[in-house]
């Protein structure tokens, strides 16, 4: 049965580097696919206009590859705690209606950058369980240089309980992030291709599969 399948990120580039293979099998497999983009991804660099508008041609190109449906929202970029929650959560909800998602991919809880986290209360938030609602089943993804830098604790780590086989999307992951090259550090940056390449490969060899990428399910109704 074709499923109605949401990513909600910071940044452009996110998605692909978080969960490109398992959108790619959504793709695949007849999916409907929804990316929404939370910040330019480049203001709080003192960047120029034109970066903002080069990032998203790159999400364009990402969402021309997945057959994706996108929305962009202009918050401010690695600042978004300084706006009030109820307005980001309400810019969600604004999509959300049209959509009524299966599936919800977002941040983990406690990455690095801020931006992340904010984002992942306020998906949390927008899908609470209201009853007679929908209650989407929701996955937060690991982003390179973000869920792995933040203070070790056993309260705020990236614990997977979740993989997705990727073995036959590991090229389309590789395109998608190649869609972003100008955001991709060389190796060995922990955000370059290889780098998350590698990752892949660690995640996959864990459940006995050539590549994966790694989730944890924050809430599933059956």
């Amino acid at each position: 049965m074709k499923k109605n399948i949401l990513a909600i990120v910071a940044h452009a580039d996110d998605e692909a580097i978080g969960c490109g293979g398992t959108l790619a099998k959504h793709q695949q497999q007849g999916d409907s696919i929804t990316i929404i983009y939370m910040t330019d991804g480049v203001s709080s660099r003192g960047s120029a206009p034109e970066e903002a508008e080069n990032r998203r041609v790159m999400s364009k190109q990402v969402g021309k590859y997945l057959n994706a449906k996108q929305h962009q929202f202009d918050f401010s970029d690695n600042q978004m705690d300084q706006t009030p929650l109820l307005e980001i959560i309400q810019s969600i909800e604004s999509v959300i209606e049209k959509i009524a998602p299966d599936i919800v991919y977002t941040h983990h809880f406690s990455d690095l950058n801020v931006d992340h986290r904010i984002v992942h209360q306020a998906v949390m938030t927008t899908f609470r369980p209201i009853p007679n609602k929908k209650v989407p089943t929701i996955y937060n993804f690991e982003v390179n240089s973000s869920t792995e830098w933040n203070t070790p604790s056993s309260g705020n780590s990236f614990i997977p309980n979740c993989f997705i086989d990727i073995s036959a999307q590991i090229e389309n992951k590789i395109e998608l992030l190649e869609h972003y090259q100008a955001e991709m550090p060389a190796f060995p940056h922990a955000r370059s291709i290889e780098s998350i390449t590698a990752l892949a490969t660690v995640r996959g060899c864990s459940v006995g599969v050539k590549y994966a990428e790694a989730f944890m399910l924050m809430r599933e109704l059956k």
